[in-house]
């Protein structure tokens, strides 16, 4: 049996990612081995229980710990920054594990924040490709983005409203560029500007999302309009939507399902921003005060404001004290049409429950993937990452969301009016009833891609059959 090995960076919404996508590995006779290495600021007891739980269901997928690495402190303030590090310091660490042992893997496939390793996997002459675990039109900008840096000595920060223009996407503001991108000076921004090359000169990209929900920011990529010059196009293959297959550890999610049992079809209102996406006391009371005030039914995601200490920004914060984060009497005023949850809420059951209507979301990919794929219509309310790229391809370019208006400026806050009139926008109006039709569309398209013989289907197959035959990833890269 082949031997694929897996290289997530350690940000959970990757793992999943690569966890989902050994699966679909495994399923078509690859043995999968994932690799699991760990930032230095984190506490990762929680992780065992999780990934025993994926070994148990899947035996064909084990996984293996690199030792983690130390270093200083970085100067910049992007948590990006630390991750590129780890990776460039775990080299060595790899290079021992795809040595060790008789069986050398078939094929290396890393995350976008790994491609540190491609180099190693040319040089032990193993091929490596990319998993970019978001979507297309993201990933156009990141190969772009050498081009981009080559135009202008300016940040993105300094051309303010100005619009990037990126092959096969739609133009986006610079301010929309994510924030480690927004000063080139900054060891994250110099991080991003080295993956380009790599991932060119890699045997392939995989990347989560498929060929219809993005035709043009595919093509444009696939006919090499992204690449830097003086570097190769590598191949693209599309096989998502991929998303969590089943919630794992379901602890607080009985509440919530439970709840929304007892509501009818499409009236409620889901808000829930990634395991990462945390707000101010401030703004957290106007979105209360905004979402009494619609009268709709609303199930919400409620997590701890960030930590003001500089030195423990990349900590997970504790549980949230809803008492002194809502407005006084909130809970009582909005007993039995809404639900408040702290901390974690099993999204993806959640979206594809048939009481739910709407979605606000941080418009991260995998949660973007998970509305699509229940026909969710969404709010954009982008926090951080690729998220306020994703926001304008979502809504200038795909048709999918329409976006809140008040988060474009540090410190600003989004009123609760304006949370109050979007959200009766989404749930009442004939625009948000377009959406919704839209939306339903690109569910039905998305199942097809994943169904037998549909375009994912067709894509994974053909690419694992390369790595299992007598040449494996020879053929990848003509």
């Amino acid at each position: 049996m082949k031997r694929v090995v897996l290289y997530p960076s350690p940000g959970m919404g990757h793992l999943v990612s690569m966890i989902e996508l050994g699966k679909l590995f495994a399923a078509r006779g690859l043995a999968v081995t994932i690799l699991i290495v760990e930032l230095p600021f984190v506490d990762t007891g929680a992780r065992g229980p999780f990934l025993a739980g994926v070994t148990a269901a899947n035996p064909a997928i084990s996984f293996h710990c690199l030792p983690r690495v130390q270093f200083p402190p970085l100067a910049s303030p992007h948590p990006e920054a630390v991750t590129y590090e780890v990776a460039r310091l775990s080299n060595p660490h790899l290079r021992d594990f795809l040595l060790a042992g008789d069986a050398r893997p078939a094929v290396l496939v890393v995350d976008f924040f790994c491609s540190v390793a491609l180099d190693l996997a040319a040089d032990l002459k193993i091929p490596g490709y990319c998993f970019f675990t978001s979507g297309a039109e993201a990933l156009a900008t990141f190969l772009y983005l050498p081009v981009l840096h080559a135009q202008s000595t300016a940040s993105f920060r300094e051309m303010g409203e100005e619009l990037v223009r990126v092959p096969g996407i739609s133009p986006f503001p610079a301010t929309h560029a994510i924030k480690p991108l927004q000063d080139r000076d900054d060891s994250a921004y110099r991080g991003f500007l080295r993956v380009s090359p790599d991932l060119c000169r890699s045997q392939g990209i995989i990347i989560n999302t498929f060929r219809s929900l993005e035709p043009r920011a595919v093509e444009a990529i696939g006919a090499g309009l992204c690449t830097p010059p003086g570097l190769p196009t590598a191949p693209v293959h599309c096989i998502g939507p991929l998303i969590k297959s089943a919630e794992v550890g379901v602890k607080r999610g009985g509440e919530c399902l439970s709840w929304l049992d007892a509501q009818p079809e499409g009236s409620v209102v889901f808000l829930c921003f990634g395991s990462l996406g945390v707000f101010s006391a401030a703004q957290i009371r106007e979105i209360g005060v905004g979402l009494e005030a619609s009268g709709l039914r609303f199930l919400w995601v409620v997590r701890s404001p960030p930590n003001e200490d500089p030195a423990k920004r990349f900590e997970e914060p504790p549980e949230p004290d809803l008492g002194a984060l809502l407005p006084e009497g909130f809970l009582d005023r909005t007993v039995g049409r809404g639900l408040v949850v702290k901390t974690w809420a099993p999204q993806r059951d959640v979206l594809a429950h048939g009481a739910v209507g709407g979605f606000v979301t941080h418009c991260g990919w995998n949660s973007v993937l998970e509305a699509v794929m229940a026909g969710v219509p969404m709010l954009a309310w982008p926090l951080y990452a690729e998220q306020r790229l994703n926001r304008v391809f979502l809504e200038k370019e795909l048709g999918l969301a329409a976006a809140v208006e008040g988060y474009d400026h540090e410190g600003e806050l989004v009123e609760a009016g304006e949370v109050e009139k979007k959200v009766r926008w989404l749930m009442e109006s004939d625009g948000g009833k377009v959406l919704r039709e839209r939306t339903l569309a690109a569910m039905t398209r998305a199942k097809e891609a994943l169904a037998e013989g549909g375009e994912s289907d067709v894509t994974l197959t053909k690419l694992v059959e390369g790595w299992t035959g007598d040449h494996a990833g020879s053929a990848e890269k003509q």
